[in-house]
């Protein structure tokens, strides 16, 4: 709202010209956006723990974990708002992308905020069940997928990691559940990770930053040409939200860092998990992804393993999963596991980086 408010003065003040460059916009946006998640969290906090709004812990996980019962939960609220806040004022808000993109985030947060409250009512961590958190899932992801590709006439190529020439077109029959498998896996994907005080958060913000980085690139078509990946028109405005949303997770890592004063809950953790699928998908990075979230993939592939192991052999192949409580189970402090899962994290960032140049 503010770029429409003050970039049309340039015609009057030429300082105001700057605004139309994403990289000063997505600066603007993340210092709002930590501000906001920095002032707001202990007012949260406060709130929550007046209304008992505190976390709930499966018997099954680690006997070490009871004791964060009753922490304040649905911390990813303050994430939200933050960083649709910050969007909305930097960003150019007649921007469908950028509608698509806190349209997921606000529905799968919706979906995250109904299973944290039935498990607050319910009690025992009983939320919604599986098979109804991915039936909704996959309607949110069908409305964006069908948006994109319907109204919007989006390009249905998939870009190849580390391949330049390749580029298989999917069609738009068989690119939206595509699409939706993409948004929904990587939703899912980090709500198994958040598992540990602040684990989830860090790679969060390293893939955020990843496609910061592409959607800038795939908006600019000097660069887009340059480093031969598909040009999206307009889809730098997304490096905004990427921004915000980078920045109002690291404004909540100050408050669920080890040991954590609040926790995300599955409305931030479906919420980020979604955003960041979409936003793959609208730069054109659909498979990048898997390397970029190389942390999110292993805790969801070890959580599958881990299911259909057990069901044909009645073994655990792991001690327990997902990936983060085996190597708890194995007796490595908390914290290590954190902080060597970011260390991952970043180096999967880098490695999915590479790719705009190495192809």
């Amino acid at each position: 709202m503010l770029y429409l408010l003050l970039y049309p003065l340039h015609k009057y003040y030429s300082g105001f010209n700057a605004l139309r460059y994403e990289t000063l916009r997505s600066v603007l946006a993340g210092l709002t956006a930590l501000a906001l998640s920095l002032a707001l969290g202990p007012i949260v906090i406060e709130r929550f723990r007046t209304l008992r709004i505190g976390q709930t812990i499966r018997e099954v996980v680690p006997q070490a974990h009871q004791k964060k019962a009753g922490t304040p939960t649905m911390g990813g609220l303050l994430i939200v708002a933050s960083m649709l806040a910050a969007t909305l004022l930097l960003a150019n808000i007649l921007n469908p992308y950028v509608w698509i993109a806190i349209f997921v985030t606000l529905t799968f947060g919706a979906i995250g905020f109904s299973d944290d409250y039935f498990k607050l009512t319910r009690g025992k961590g009983l939320g919604l069940s599986g098979p109804a958190k991915l039936a909704w899932s996959f309607s949110c992801a069908f409305i964006a997928a069908a948006w994109l590709f319907l109204y919007l006439g989006f390009d249905t190529h998939l870009t190849v990691p580390f391949l330049k020439n390749v580029h298989p077109d999917l069609h738009w029959w068989l690119y939206i559940p595509f699409a939706m498998a993409v948004i929904v896996g990587c939703s899912h994907a980090v709500n198994l990770t958040d598992g540990l005080d602040g684990l989830a958060i860090g790679p969060v913000m390293t893939v955020a930053f990843t496609y910061w980085t592409f959607t800038y690139v795939a908006g600019n078509i000097k660069f887009a040409s340059y480093l031969q990946v598909p040009y999206v028109a307009n889809v730098g405005e997304v490096a905004i939200f990427c921004a915000s949303l980078i920045a109002a997770s690291l404004g909540f890592l100050w408050f669920n860092a080890y040991p954590a004063s609040m926790m995300m809950g599955d409305v931030g953790a479906l919420a980020l998990g979604g955003a960041l699928g979409t936003v793959a998908v609208l730069a054109k990075q659909e498979l990048a992804l898997i390397i970029a979230g190389g942390v999110f993939v292993a805790e969801a592939v070890s959580t599958i393993i881990q299911r259909y192991y057990f069901k044909a052999t009645h073994k655990r192949f792991f001690l327990m999963a997902p990936l983060h409580h085996h190597f708890e189970l194995e007796g490595i402090p908390e914290t290590v596991v954190v902080i060597r899962f970011w260390i991952v994290s970043i180096v999967c960032a880098l490695v999915a980086l590479s790719t705009l140049k190495l192809r």
